[in-house]
C-alpha cells in the first residue's frame, strides 16, 4: 500500500527533544512489512501559522500523494474532526494508533474515534470502554519493539552499565532515581531532562543492551469516571523495546503485564522502591539468571512483539474496507470549518485575560501553558467533541505554546 503517516518526526515536535518514537519505530517497520511510506509533520507548530493552515496543508499533501491509507498519531486537537470527516466522506481509510488511552479516552479518544476507520489502542479498560459506549472501531493492540532495532543479548560481564534509564526526566522519576542512588544501586540516566540530555534514537538499542538492567517506570495515567479520578499502571513500549534490544528489563508492575511475558523469567518486576532495590541486587549477584532472563525476554519478543506483528491485522483490516476514493476530495465542508476557525478581536482580547493572570503567578511560559490547560480541561468537560473541531476554543486561542 502506498500510507501516509501524519505524526511528529521529533518528540512533542521539538527538535530539541531528540528524534520521536513513532517516527523513528512505526515507518521501519510499515516499510519491513514492503509498503510505500510517507511522512507528514503534525507536531511542529513552527511549519504553518496556525491549524487552518496545518490542516489545509494536510488535505493539499493527500490530494497530491493520493495514499491508500492514511495511519495517524493523534495527539490533541492538532488534526480537526473535520479534516477527518473529508477524508472518511472521500472513502480514504484512516487507521488511528492510540496512545495513553488508558487517561486519555474519558478527554479525547471517544471524541475523536468516530471520525476514523479503525482506531488502535493499548488500554484494556478504554478497550472496554468504547465497546460499552457503541464504538466499534477501536481495535485492542499494544506497543511493540521495531524490527529493525533489534539486537541479542550480550553477557552480563560485557555490560557497561550495571542498572540504566532511559526516558525524559519528568514526574517522580528524578525522586525515584535519587533515593535508588542514595540505597547504594547506581543508575545511569539518559534523556530530556537529564544532565547527559536527549539521546539520538539509533543509540537507545545499544544502551539497553549495553545496561545488565535497564529500568522501566509505569507512571501512573489520570483517568476520570465521570468528574472522579483515578490512576492506573499501563504498559510503556519500553517493556518490549527492552528485550528486543538484548537488554534485561526490570519493569514497574503495569495491568495485564503477565499476559505478555512470564514475570520473573523473561522479565523482572517490582512493586516499589524498596522492591526495585532488593530485587536489583539480586539480579547483578546472579549474572547467570540475569543472562537467561535477557535470552528468554529477547526470544519471546522476536517471536511475538515487533511492531510488523502488530500493525499486519490492522492494515489488511483497513484495505479490505477501503473503495474507490473521489479523487480530488470534496472540501465543501472543510472550508466552511476553516472560516470558522479564525480568532478575531473578541477571542484574542480572552486569550489575553486568560492568560495574563496566570502570567503574574507562573511567569510568562509557565503562565500560558497553564491558561491553555486550563481552557482545554474545560472544554472536553463542557463541550465534549466540539473541543476537536476547528470551532474549538483551546485551537482557536493556543496554537503555539512558549
Amino acid at each position: 500500500m502506498n500510507i501516509l503517516c501524519v505524526f511528529g518526526r521529533h518528540n512533542y515536535g521539538d527538535p530539541l527533544r531528540g528524534e520521536g518514537y513513532e517516527y523513528s519505530n512505526f515507518l521501519p517497520a510499515l516499510r519491513a512489512l514492503g509498503h510505500d511510506v510517507h511522512h507528514f509533520e503534525s507536531w511542529d507548530r513552527t511549519a504553518q501559522a496556525d491549524f487552518a493552515a496545518l490542516n489545509t496543508a494536510l488535505l493539499e499533501r493527500i490530494d497530491a500523494l493520493r495514499p491508500d491509507l492514511v495511519f495517524c498519531v493523534l495527539m490533541g486537537y492538532e488534526i480537526w474532526s473535520e479534516t477527518l470527516q473529508t477524508l472518511r466522506g472521500a472513502g480514504l481509510p484512516v487507521l488511528n494508533w492510540g496512545t495513553d488511552d488508558s487517561w486519555k479516552y474519558s478527554q479525547f479518544s471517544r471524541f475523536v474515534a468516530p471520525e476514523v476507520s479503525l482506531w488502535a489502542t493499548t488500554s484494556h479498560d478504554a478497550f472496554d470502554a468504547a465497546r460499552a459506549d457503541g464504538l466499534a472501531m477501536f481495535r485492542l493492540s499494544q506497543w511493540a519493539a521495531s524490527g529493525t532495532r533489534t539486537r541479542e543479548p550480550l553477557a552480563s560481564a560485557d555490560c557497561e552499565h550495571d542498572v540504566s534509564f532511559i526516558g525524559s526526566a519528568y514526574g517522580n522519576r528524578g525522586r525515584w532515581v535519587e533515593r535508588l542512588r542514595e540505597r547504594g544501586l547506581p543508575v545511569a540516566c539518559f534523556g530530556q531532562g537529564w544532565p547527559s540530555g536527549p539521546v539520538a534514537a539509533e543509540r537507545i538499542p545499544e544502551l539497553y543492551r549495553s545496561s545488565r538492567i535497564s529500568l522501566n517506570f509505569g507512571d501512573s495515567g489520570l483517568q476520570w469516571r465521570g468528574f472522579r479520578p483515578y490512576r492506573s499502571r499501563q504498559i510503556k513500549a519500553r517493556v518490549f523495546e527492552v528485550p528486543a534490544a538484548g537488554g534485561c528489563l526490570m519493569t514497574e508492575v503495569a495491568d495485564r503485564l503477565d499476559a505478555y511475558y512470564v514475570c520473573g523469567s523473561e522479565i523482572e518486576t517490582f512493586t516499589d522502591e524498596s522492591d526495585l532495590v532488593e530485587r536489583a541486587r539480586a539480579l547483578l549477584a546472579d549474572p547467570a539468571r540475569r543472562d537467561a532472563m535477557a535470552w528468554a525476554g529477547y526470544r519471546r519478543t522476536m517471536a511475538e512483539h515487533l511492531y510488523e506483528r502488530r500493525f499486519q491485522p490492522l492494515l489488511e483490516e483497513c484495505a479490505g474496507t477501503a473503495r474507490t476514493v473521489a479523487w480530488p476530495m470534496d472540501r465543501t465542508k472543510f472550508l466552511q470549518a476553516v472560516g470558522g476557525h479564525r480568532s478575531g478581536l473578541a477571542l484574542r482580547a480572552l486569550r489575553g485575560l486568560m492568560v495574563r493572570p496566570l502570567q503574574w503567578v507562573w511567569g510568562e511560559r509557565r503562565g500560558e501553558r497553564a491558561a491553555r490547560r486550563l481552557l482545554f480541561e474545560l472544554s472536553w468537560r463542557l463541550c465534549g467533541a466540539v473541543t476537536y473541531r476547528a470551532a474549538g476554543l483551546p485551537g482557536r486561542l493556543f496554537y503555539r505554546a512558549s
